[in-house]
């Protein structure tokens, strides 16, 4: 299955939505359209606190809430978790998934930076309906880089774990850990043990969680994908891209370089109803491919080495 031009809702939404906002209007605006146009029946809003460092961050910041605030408009339950102290990107963002799921047993998290078409709501919730009891998936992500080519289903799986507009499950989440106690107990475990199935993979995510146990990165995503890992989960990759991250400059959080290849990778409609594999496999042709692009070498190592010595 590949994208279509027209999607149509199959149905009403029937999942919960959580949208991470921070300071940036620009790109709240555009991602709240596309949740205000998917009407999801229960909307969580969580935005951190204001730096008091940042001469003006606090009347951005207030001026976000109040635009998504002002604008909710269709039937539903809203709830909210405004921090009025700065907790930063790794604290904020897993604390706010924490709440999320103390709510809900399921749901999809959108950041104010991840612009999904309309069909991704859709299909993180056939998702996380047919997976609830499998075990084995644990990641429904939305993006998928451009140069992955997929195969004939309309998803596949994959060690790695995209979070640029992700779904998850509560039974799956209670399992993550920002603090990273089990790796601080093993640090031998992506050597001893199959994290990955490259080494060169392993010794890249080793250096990554490193520095994570060792508080010398402010970030909260690689502990999830580590959560996934050593769990034995797999992370649902969409045959089509289903999120722009539009979040790229120089108010961005961690992607503030310019990458044209991602820039440029449009959010489409997949189609409906959804080709389902087979067999709940890894694809491992994508997964290779990706941790050449994104582990060895290129341009990919080079944002990611931005993104580590970026502290919020």
């Amino acid at each position: 299955m590949k994208k279509t031009d027209v999607f149509i809702p199959p149905h009403p939404l029937h999942t919960a939505v959580l949208f991470l906002v921070f300071n940036r209007l620009d790109t709240t605006k555009e991602v709240f359209e596309a949740i205000r146009k998917a009407k999801p029946p229960r909307l969580y809003i969580a935005a951190d606190g204001a730096r008091s460092r940042r001469e003006g961050e606090a009347e951005k910041v207030r001026a976000v809430r109040e635009y998504v605030m002002k604008r909710i408009d269709w039937n539903c339950e809203v709830k909210t978790l405004f921090r009025e102290q700065n907790y930063g990107c790794k604290m904020a963002v897993s604390g706010a998934i924490d709440w999320f799921f103390d709510n809900e047993k399921a749901g999809i998290i959108l950041e104010d930076d991840c612009l999904p078409s309309q069909s991704f709501f859709w299909f993180c919730e056939a998702l996380l309906d047919r997976y609830k009891d499998d075990m084995r998936v644990w990641n429904i992500g939305g993006y998928k880089h451009p140069y992955l080519k997929g195969d004939q289903y309309s998803y596949n799986f994959s060690r790695f774990t995209q979070i640029w507009g992700w779904a998850t499950w509560a039974n799956r989440w209670k399992h993550y850990d920002v603090t990273l106690e089990k790796y601080r107990q093993n640090r031998n475990l992506l050597v001893d043990f199959e994290f990955f199935r490259e080494d060169f993979e392993n010794r890249s995510r080793q250096k990554i969680l490193d520095r994570l146990a060792d508080g010398l990165i402010d970030t909260w995503d690689y502990q999830w994908n580590f959560a996934v890992r050593i769990n034995h989960g797999l992370s649902v990759r969409p045959r089509v891209n289903l999120i722009q991250n539009i979040g790229f400059g120089a108010d961005a959080t961690h992607t503030k370089g310019e990458n044209s290849e991602i820039a440029s990778n449009k959010a489409v409609e997949i189609a409906f109803p959804l080709n389902h594999p087979e067999m709940i496999m890894v694809y491992k042709k994508d997964d290779r491919l990706f941790a050449k692009k994104s582990l060895a070498g290129g341009f990919f190592s080079r944002v990611k080495r931005k993104l580590l010595a970026t502290i919020r």
